[in-house]
């Protein structure tokens, strides 16, 4: 008995124990709900509107395998030749190639080591494009400069010789031509209408790869990376397609074309630490390259318009200098005497902003409209003075400041004995320099001239044993009679003052 009241006591314990345990705990409480109040709705005035697109394209990968069964057949593999120089190492001579091109100039393989020493024959390879049924074809003045011999290598591995047509180094364009017929082409598309953020196709031979396709999509235009003007001056114009597109040494002159197969440039460069790709590339657009091929076949040398005005590309800071309330556009540093800008009425501290009624805010954007025209063409100049804008027309003029035909220098002429190539001094070059004449030198090869002289490239020969030299013929004879040691006296056209001569055996 007194064991069950013990566990009677203890459940009743217990049981008031649990009671208080569950009241502590909230059990058996009335559940309460807090109403929190929705922020106020967000001003989205401000912003963009949301974004309704849907289905996007994704990229064209049937358009890409059309645009590449096109442009193949009329791409072509450029083998050029040249005799060495007897050093550095073997392929393209590296100091005969400007470094901005030899990213894209495929040279032969091989370490140093084995490309060191004397070497019979100097090769490198490059690409190029087809144009017209009759074998003329445009690729880089870079991939054909110096060389004596073109191998042209077609799509179906026929090979023929080609002949240089012309070049112009201040777009770093060139045309050749092979003896053939019917030969399969690229059409021209109008590369003003190319966007940014348009898929394009490359097409070439880099690393001497054969009819090699990549694709990328187009990712500025009008860019100028300052790699013409080293080897073509200051006429160079830079206004260059940057695209994506994978292209390495041996890709210079391919084609970049459009998804519809079409010519929208030539591949030129590349930006690379490494000498291979890296990310960008750049190719001249379709519109200047059509433009520069056609003065060269029908003049064999670009011709060229020029305005006659130094220029400098605006920005805030140096607009801000200058007290230009805007923060674009081309200002005008200096306008020549006698130019077509000085006869338009251009002054210096005017500011350009569009030729033809095309906006040209950038230096690269100006010269490309410029060099699309010829002497002699008209163009309008739209541009700001004290805040107004204004227009005049330009009559465009040649580099001898008149709208005549400028006609190419004649071909060197090659004396075996003195190993280089000359050519007779123009006489516009002659009146320039105050010579009544005189032989250039064009090429520089193994021979009498580079074993016993510091004559370069460029040299002017006035004199050859105190006598006048008013030909390459001449000069020859003179060489030929000459019996012990001969003298040649001349200048460099950089400093006409200064009269340099030197005493060869021969």
């Amino acid at each position: 008995m007194k064991n069950f009241l013990l566990i009677l006591l203890a459940a009743i314990v217990g049981g008031f124990a649990a009671l208080g345990g569950a009241q502590f705990l909230g059990f058996n409480q009335e559940t309460k709900y807090v109403e929190v109040q929705a922020p106020p709705a967000t001003n989205y005035a401000e912003f963009a509107e949301p974004s309704k697109t849907v289905n996007v394209n994704p990229a064209p990968t049937a358009g890409f395998a059309t645009a590449a069964e096109k442009a193949l057949p009329a791409v072509v593999h450029i083998k050029a030749s040249k005799q060495s120089s007897g050093y550095g190492r073997q392929g393209m001579d590296p100091n005969q190639i400007p470094d901005s091109f030899r990213d894209l100039f495929g040279l032969p393989e091989g370490d140093d080591d084995q490309r060191r020493g004397p070497a019979p024959l100097q090769q490198g390879s490059g690409s190029g494009v087809i144009i017209s049924p009759d074998g003329y074809i445009a690729t880089n003045n870079h991939v054909v400069e110096g060389a004596e011999t073109l191998e042209v290598v077609l799509n179906d591995q026929k090979t023929y010789t080609a002949e240089i047509i012309g070049v112009d180094p201040t777009t770093d364009i060139a045309l050749i031509k092979i003896d053939a017929a019917d030969l399969p082409t690229v059409q021209f598309a109008d590369s003003d209408k190319l966007r940014i953020g348009e898929w394009v196709v490359a097409v070439g031979n880099p690393f001497s790869l054969t009819s090699t396709v990549t694709a990328g999509i187009v990712s500025a235009k009008g860019r100028s990376i300052d790699i013409v003007r080293r080897s073509g001056g200051e006429l160079a114009i830079e206004s260059f397609i940057q695209t994506d597109a994978v292209v390495n040494p041996g890709n210079s002159g391919g084609a970049l074309v459009d998804i519809n197969g079409d010519l929208v440039g030539i591949n030129t460069a590349i930006s690379s630490p490494t000498g291979v790709f890296a990310g960008y590339s750049f190719a001249v657009p379709s519109a200047i390259v059509k433009k520069v091929v056609q003065d060269l076949r029908e003049f064999g040398v670009v011709q060229r318009g020029l305005l006659g005005a130094r220029i400098l590309e605006l920005n805030t800071a140096f607009a801000k200098e200058k007290g230009i309330d805007r923060d674009n556009g081309v200002y005008v540093t200096e306008v020549t005497e006698g130019s077509a800008a000085e006869e338009a009425g251009l002054l210096g501290g005017d500011v350009i902003v569009g030729v033809d009624g095309i906006t040209t805010l950038r230096n690269s954007e100006l010269l490309e409209q410029l060099g699309r025209h010829r002497p002699g063409d008209v163009v309008s100049i739209e541009f700001e003075r004290n805040g107004n804008l204004k227009t005049a027309n330009a009559k465009l003029r040649n580099t001898n400041g008149d709208t005549g035909v400028i006609r190419p220098e004649p071909k060197p002429e090659t004396i075996v004995n003195l190993g280089a190539d000359f050519a007779n001094l123009s006489k516009n070059a002659a009146e320039e320099l105050n010579l009544e004449g005189g032989v250039k030198v064009v090429n520089i090869r193994n021979g009498i001239i580079s074993d016993q002289t510091k004559i370069g490239k460029g040299f002017i020969v006035t004199k050859v044993n105190n006598r006048s030299v008013p030909s390459v013929s001449r000069f020859q004879k003179y060489i030929e009679q000459a019996k012990d040691a001969i003298t040649i006296e001349g200048i460099y056209p950089n400093a006409p003052d200064k009269v340099l001569k030197f005493a060869i055996a021969k």
